[in-house]
């Protein structure tokens, strides 16, 4: 087993799941986080309790992106995983950009949506971006320090936009795949990860604006007589927008998806979890990404258009 030194930007409910499964198996993890959750962290260590059936503690170096320039290097670092709220991708890659500049560390993205990937290549160059996302997880921060997580937690990555022959990046892609199976985090590789986010972007448009309209979990909205309805009307304008990126999403994609979310365990999404807290919601990452696709190509995408326009307003 190799010993990784990993920073995991955003240790919120997913990222702070996965960090301390990596530092359970021996890695050597560091956290950023904001607010009275990186003073918790700092104070007392990471909490996570997973599936009401583990609990893991660790106390692990915690820094704000500040105090991490300022203390750290990227070339510290054997991979940098980003486990940000998509609505904060822009901001921190702007804070991080001459530090992440000055070394060719790669960075894997672990986030919701399929913009933060190119947002990320402008900052650090495409030759350096792997895609991932997060699959059958639910997680979120329950109180300062203390993260709850349940579900597989499986991960899907690979190069981003698409494995080229004798891609560089594929060695490390490969490295990280073993080191996560062998940390219990279930995890596989895909040549054509672009695909694979929109396939996740299905659920993610499906579920996450009408769950947080309605507030209703996963389980109440595919299994409603009605709702069920409206979900798979915000599935199909995915798999029309998914198009305009050149990704040929199938009907069979989208059945698969729908069976996966409705059998999946009842869960609030992380859109419901940030509208009861308060919190900005992903909805231009989410929405947002598939009415403006849907647009550029001319095409109706009723459903989603009204479920963003409820939530804009506050309902």
């Amino acid at each position: 087993m190799v010993h990784l030194k990993i920073l995991m930007v955003g240790a919120g409910g997913i990222g702070g799941y996965y960090a301390a499964k990596l530092a359970e198996a021996g890695h050597e993890v560091t956290l950023t986080a904001r607010g009275e959750h990186l003073n918790a962290l700092k104070l007392n260590g990471l909490v996570v309790d997973y599936a009401s059936r583990q609990t893991f503690r660790h106390s692990l170096p915690a820094y704000s992106h500040k105090e991490l320039v300022d203390s750290c290097q990227a070339r510290d670092f054997d991979v940098v995983i980003v486990s940000l709220k998509s609505t904060a991708t822009k901001e921190v890659f702007a804070e991080l950009a001459e530090w992440l500049q000055a070394a060719k560390t790669p960075v894997l993205s672990l986030q919701n949506g399929v913009d933060n990937e190119p947002l990320i290549a402008e900052i650090i160059g495409e030759e350096r971006v792997i895609g991932g996302l997060a699959v059958r997880i639910g997680g979120h921060i329950l109180k300062p320090g203390h993260v709850v997580a349940e579900g597989a937690a499986e991960i899907v990555m690979g190069a981003w936009p698409l494995k080229e022959m004798n891609d560089p990046r594929s060695q490390v892609v490969d490295q990280l795949s073993r080191e996560f199976n062998a940390a219990g985090i279930p995890t596989g590789v895909s040549d054509n990860i672009r695909y694979e986010l929109w396939r996740k972007l299905l659920i993610n448009n499906g579920v996450n604006p009408l769950s947080a309209l309605t507030r209703l979990d996963t389980r109440s909205l595919t299994h409603h007589p009605e709702f069920r309805h409206v979900v798979v009307g915000m599935m199909n304008e995915t798999l029309d927008a998914a198009k305009a990126d050149g990704v040929d999403l199938t009907r069979e994609d989208l059945e698969e998806m729908f069976d996966l979310i409705s059998s999946f365990n009842a869960i609030k999404t992380s859109m419901l979890v940030d509208r009861e807290k308060g919190h900005p919601l992903e909805l231009d990452s989410i929405a947002g990404a598939v009415l403006r696709r849907c647009e550029s190509m001319g095409v109706e995408a009723p459903y989603t258009r009204l479920v963003c326009a409820l939530l804009n307003h506050g309902l």
